[in-house]
């Protein structure tokens, strides 16, 4: 899961930014609401976190831009403000959530799976495809003989997304955008270590689902049915 975190408190974003990579998230943090529209609109995230009050554009104006453009992320508001009225505005233009500050990094990280739970990224500690589990929370591949092998982040990402849309090619530009972030200098060929990493341990763990190449376009995760290309 990419998460966007849209806050101007540069020590607190650096320890958010550190708890969520701990947590195997994917995080790009931005310190203004101009970078905060801007990242937004690539529409690469499953949840945006946002501030209240930024410079440039504030979080409640980000916002309503966000869901003027159609974006249903979900967002959760931060505010340093415990005034009603302003909680409200928050959820009436758009807000799926909201945490005032100082809050527990604890109770956070359950309001994020909350809010991946509604959107359907999350559902359940195990993710089964075919004779390959997925172990969400001990990060592992596992075989329907039981045998476990552990995941990076990266691979857990990758195969997570692929887990997301069983038969169905997901492009080296989409994987790279969601892993890396769009700005990032990754190349295919990253994807392609990677895609090679979990491809041994799959073979490791001697099950037939697969993850098969669709030439020049991308990967898909097989259990013997046909390939079909996924809508941009």
């Amino acid at each position: 899961m990419r998460i966007l975190l849209v806050e101007d408190e540069e020590r607190l974003s650096q320890a958010l930014v550190e708890i969520f990579k701990k947590n195997r998230y994917s995080v790009d943090a931005v310190y203004n609401g101009n970078s905060g529209l801007e990242y937004a609109s690539s529409g690469i995230y499953d949840i945006i976190i946002l501030d209240v009050m930024l410079p440039g554009i504030d979080g409640f104006t980000v916002l309503q831009k966000i869901r003027e453009s159609h974006n249903s992320v979900p967002v959760l508001l931060l505010t340093a403000k415990d005034d009603v009225s302003d909680k409200v505005h928050g959820l009436d233009i758009g807000a799926d959530d909201y945490m005032t500050k100082p809050f527990s990094t604890d109770e956070l990280l359950a309001r994020i799976r909350a809010l991946s739970r509604r959107k359907g990224e999350v559902k359940n500690d195990n993710v089964t495809f075919g004779d390959l589990t997925l172990n969400v929370k001990n990060c592992e591949l596992v075989s329907d003989k039981d045998e476990a092998v552990k995941l990076s982040l990266k691979e857990y990402q990758i195969i997570d997304l692929l887990f997301q849309n069983p038969h169905q090619i997901i492009t080296k530009n989409r994987i790279i955008e969601k892993i890396w972030g769009g700005d990032s200098n990754a190349e295919y060929n990253n994807v392609e270590v990677y895609i090679s990493f979990l491809r041994k341990k799959m073979e490791f763990l001697k099950v037939k689902t697969e993850i098969r190449t669709a030439r020049g376009i991308g990967y898909s995760l097989e259990d013997g049915s046909n390939l079909r290309v996924k809508e941009a």
